[in-house]
């Protein structure tokens, strides 16, 4: 088990340079592509996200009004602790945001990779073993007896028990190890 915190993290501009993001974790194949991220990023503002080639995108909004994603074939409308998936490399844009900021936890793979399963869990939650679990407190919360600051992640190939009022981000990926 690997506990992560926010001094951990790396701030780096958005490919597409209309913003910032904090990479949590990050794994890449031995040729130096992308196998799997996490990140947090704010939307700020109406416009397009950046393109992300061969990437499967999975997005739940942490807190603000939410937004929508459009772009040809798709709309789907983000809110607070509904994770939706889509693909890194369909254009599509942010709209409906109000000029209202939004936080954003994020999860790529590789489309290589089987896609994972993202949830949102709570007090009482038991997760069973299987794949990689990546734990993202929303707020407060303990897993497997560890205390989780907000914005912190625990990684993990065991089970998982969660206790507090804070709700986690569950990302199972698959295909890792």
């Amino acid at each position: 088990m690997r506990h992560l915190t926010p001094a951990d993290y790396n701030r780096q501009p958005w490919k597409n340079g209309r913003g910032l993001t904090t990479e949590i974790w990050r794994i890449d194949a031995p040729d130096g592509s992308l196998l799997a991220r996490l990140s947090r990023a704010s939307l700020v503002e109406d416009g397009p996200f950046s393109l992300f080639p061969d990437i499967e995108r999975n997005l739940t909004v942490l807190w603000g009004p939410g937004f929508r994603i459009s772009g040809p074939g798709l709309s789907l409308r983000c809110d607070v602790l509904i994770p939706v998936a889509f693909p890194g490399d369909l254009p599509v844009e942010a709209s409906e945001s109000g000029g209202q900021q939004s936080d954003d936890f994020n999860v790529m793979t590789a489309r290589s990779l089987p896609r994972p399963e993202v949830t949102v869990e709570h007090d009482g939650s038991d997760l069973p073993a299987g794949g990689l679990l990546a734990l993202y407190a929303v707020d407060p919360v303990t897993v497997n007896g560890i205390d989780m600051a907000r914005d912190d992640l625990i990684l993990t190939e065991t089970g998982a028990r969660v206790r507090g009022h804070g709700p986690v981000i569950a990302a199972r990926l698959f295909g890792l190890t």
